[in-house]
């Protein structure tokens, strides 16, 4: 079959997943085991490829049940309480936390304490259990509203005084177009009380700017073959991107999931994928299509 195809440039792991990565792989070059704080990056390939090197998954109950070991915090972050438990049971913390989450998690505490004594509330936008969310949450000991969308937004304030301050934040990895709608619509609620939200544009700029890069990505090619693990978060949002643009937009998580009826003679194939996709999986998604 005569097919072209293009790799999104802009396609591949993000800043915080690369670092977090190089830094596993170097640490395991002279230690035959190195435990990492939930999945370092959310695709099952590449946790494949690192598992081979001796990178071992734990997840926060495991951790307490370590002693002298060496942890990796990857991008997502943390709530303060894990570093906790790493001194009382004598772990070694190599922390990989995105400066970007770092950043934001230090806005969300300051923003807190200029709120002592229930002078307003925060809330983030965010998909509610996700790791970076989980420690957001932690810095202010739980005291956050966090919503995914409008409809669970109106739930919540239903319950907020909305003649006090709210402050939106963002988790990194959402969709700007999104968190836009949902600043306004809290403002307009708020309106009639003579106030306003204040908005804390917390997106990280790298994903912001792939949002209107990959639409362009996304017009310009078909089909699109979007590559990611099903857990990604970023994954996800990013999907519903392309699909929205280009209906023939199919989600795969390696190239084995590839159909060949999927394309017809001449077509130009856009492949891409998530901040969590790593380029390697993007080039032998292409080395397929050559194939066909």
């Amino acid at each position: 079959m005569n097919l072209q195809y293009e790799i999104d440039p802009e396609s591949g792991f993000c800043y915080g997943v690369i670092r977090a990565v190089q830094t596993a792989e170097e640490n395991l070059k002279s230690n035959s085991t190195l435990f990492s704080l939930g999945s370092i990056v959310h695709n099952s390939l590449e946790l494949q490829r690192l598992r081979a090197k001796g990178l071992t998954v734990v997840d926060i109950g495991k951790m307490r049940q370590l002693h002298n070991a060496t942890v990796l915090i990857r991008a997502h972050g943390e709530p303060p309480q894990t570093y906790s438990i790493a001194k009382e049971n004598n772990i070694t913390i190599i922390d990989c936390t995105c400066p970007v989450v770092l950043k934001l998690q230090a806005l969300i505490r300051n923003t807190y304490a200029s709120l002592a004594g229930g002078k307003g509330t925060l809330l983030i936008f965010g998909k509610r259990g996700h790791a970076e969310v989980n420690g957001l949450v932690g810095q202010v000991n739980g005291n956050a509203v966090v919503v995914e969308d409008i409809a669970s937004a109106n739930e919540a304030l239903a319950e907020i005084d909305l003649s006090l301050p709210i402050h939106i934040f963002s988790q990194t990895t959402k969709d700007p177009n999104e968190f836009e709608e949902l600043c306004n619509h809290i403002g307009a609620m708020q309106r009639p009380y003579g106030i306003l939200p204040v908005i804390h544009n917390t997106i990280c700029r790298r994903v912001a700017n792939r949002h209107s890069k990959l639409r362009s990505f996304a017009l310009s090619h078909s089909p699109i073959l979007f590559v990611s693990g099903r857990e990604s978060s970023n994954g996800k949002v990013l999907f519903d991107l392309c699909s929205s643009i280009n209906p023939r937009t199919y989600f795969i998580e390696d190239e084995s999931a590839i159909e060949r009826d999927w394309f017809k003679e001449g077509d130009f194939v856009g492949i891409c994928g998530a901040t969590s996709t790593p380029k390697w999986q993007l080039e032998r998604v292409a080395s397929h299509l050559e194939s066909l």
